[in-house]
C-alpha cells in the first residue's frame, strides 16, 4: 500500500480526500497555473475539519519560479498567516534567472516555517543539473521534493525518479507526482522504489477529487 498526497485545488476535493483514506492533502488554487496559495479563509474552514496533514503551497502566481523582491515577501508574509492557521506544513521552490535552485531565498522560507516541514514543489523539474539541485534542496532544508524526475510525466521521468531515489538515501523523501494515476502507480512504484506518491485524483478533466481513484492510489 503507498503512501498518497493528493493535490487539492477546492475544499470539496479536501474534503473527499480526506474521507477516502489519503494520508495527506496539498491544499492550492489556480488549478489552470498548476497550483497558487490558496484562500486563507479556505484553509481556516478546512482546518476544522480535517484532521490529516494539510501542506499549504505558497505561490504568489503561476509561470515561472523567480519572484520579484515584492512576490518574496508576499510568500513571506502569507506563510506567517498560513503557520498561525495551523497549516501542517508548506509547498514552494524559487529558482534564480540562471533556473538553479535559490538558496537563499529557500533558505529564508524554510527557517520561517519551522518547525513545519517543507515540500520543494515541481519548480525542481525546471532546475537545472539534477544531481547539484537535490543537494542544494538538502542544504536548504526542505523535507520532501515533488517531482516527475524533470520529464513531462512521471512515466517518462522514472529512470531519473529512481536515480533520485537512490541518490537521496533517505536524506529527503521523493514525492512522485505528474501524471500520476492508480493506472500507472503500481509500475512507477516498482521501478523507482519510491515510497510516497502524488496525484490530483482528478480523472474527468473537471476540477474535483475522484474518490474512487483515491482509493485505488491507495490500496494498489
Amino acid at each position: 500500500m503507498s503512501k498518497i498526497e493528493i493535490a487539492c485545488f477546492n475544499p470539496e476535493s479536501a474534503i473527499i480526500a480526506f474521507e477516502n483514506g489519503a494520508d495527506r492533502i496539498e491544499l492550492c488554487d489556480g488549478l489552470s497555473e498548476g497550483g497558487t496559495t490558496p484562500d486563507f479563509k479556505t484553509v481556516q474552514q478546512l482546518r476544522g475539519k480535517i484532521n490529516i496533514p494539510m501542506f499549504v503551497m505558497i505561490r504568489p502566481r503561476g509561470g515561472d519560479f523567480t519572484y520579484t523582491d515584492e512576490e518574496f515577501e508576499q510568500m513571506k508574509s502569507d506563510l506567517i498567516h498560513l503557520k498561525s492557521l495551523r497549516a501542517d506544513g508548506f509547498v514552494f521552490g524559487i529558482l534564480d534567472e540562471n533556473d538553479e535552485v535559490n538558496i537563499q531565498q529557500n533558505r529564508a522560507l524554510v527557517e520561517l516555517a519551522s518547525p513545519y516541514p517543507c515540500t520543494f514543489h515541481r519548480a525542481f523539474d525546471r532546475a537545472k543539473d539534477l544531481e547539484n539541485s537535490l543537494e542544494k534542496i538538502i542544504d536548504c532544508g526542505f523535507k520532501t521534493i515533488l517531482t516527475s524526475g524533470q520529464k513531462a510525466n512521471v512515466l517518462e521521468g522514472k529512470e531519473n525518479l529512481k536515480k533520485l531515489v537512490e541518490l537521496s538515501n533517505g536524506r529527503i523523501e521523493i514525492l512522485v507526482g505528474g501524471g500520476l494515476r492508480s493506472s500507472n502507480i503500481e509500475e512507477i512504484r516498482e521501478f523507482t522504489k519510491a515510497g510516497y506518491f502524488h496525484s490530483s485524483a482528478i480523472t474527468d478533466g473537471g476540477v474535483f477529487a475522484n474518490s474512487e481513484e483515491i482509493i485505488f492510489l491507495k490500496n494498489k
